[in-house]
């Protein structure tokens, strides 16, 4: 039996660096629970995420979001704000977020679009929540705003994903075109 020879060269220790999300959800419900499911799906050792909802405008959760930020300042590598268009401004909330640094996930018109796209690819206009709705009770008979189970969509992840991305939408520019949506950018760091 041979021994291995000491060469004297010890290779480096290496960790992969850990960054920190800070995720900011614009609604009670929904968002934060399909990224809560999305989190322990992935179990990604190389991402920390802090999910966090707020309920309000566009603008009013950006700020909110780089409040939390500064206040635990060196804490987050990386924030995130989930907003829909639904009946908000979202150019304000858009100027705010590059002034303050923060990236925006937009769904135009609902965060529900994102969803939908788990099942289908979708092009047409939707002008409300209801229409997205509509569409999506076909592929998730007990869709309910208050009780998503990430399980109804985590097989579609991927697919939603690239039918997000062939909609060619700048980042952060996702309200001036229905439907869109920016979480597929998100959803690709997280994973």
């Amino acid at each position: 039996m041979t021994r291995r020879e000491n060469s004297g060269r010890r290779r480096s220790a290496f960790r992969e660096q850990r960054t920190s999300m800070l995720v900011v959800c614009g609604a009670e419900a929904t968002e934060p629970a399909y990224f809560e499911g999305l989190k322990r799906a992935r179990r990604n050792p190389a991402i920390t995420i802090k999910i966090k909802a707020k309920r309000g405008d566009p603008e009013a959760v950006v700020k909110y979001a780089a409040g939390m930020r500064d206040r635990a300042e060196g804490t987050h590598d990386e924030v995130w704000c989930v907003v829909d268009v639904d009946e908000f401004d979202l150019d304000k909330a858009a100027t705010t977020a590059r002034r303050l640094q923060v990236n925006l996930a937009i769904s135009n018109p609902c965060f529900e679009f994102w969803l939908l796209l788990h099942f289908e690819a979708c092009s047409a206009p939707l002008t409300c929540y209801g229409d997205v709705a509509k569409r999506l009770i076909k592929h998730v008979p007990g869709f309910s705003k208050s009780a998503l189970r990430f399980a109804d969509y985590e097989s579609g992840v991927g697919s939603a994903v690239q039918r997000a991305k062939k909609h060619d939408v700048e980042l952060g520019f996702e309200h001036g075109h229905n439907p869109s949506t920016g979480v597929w950018a998100l959803v690709e760091k997280i994973s």
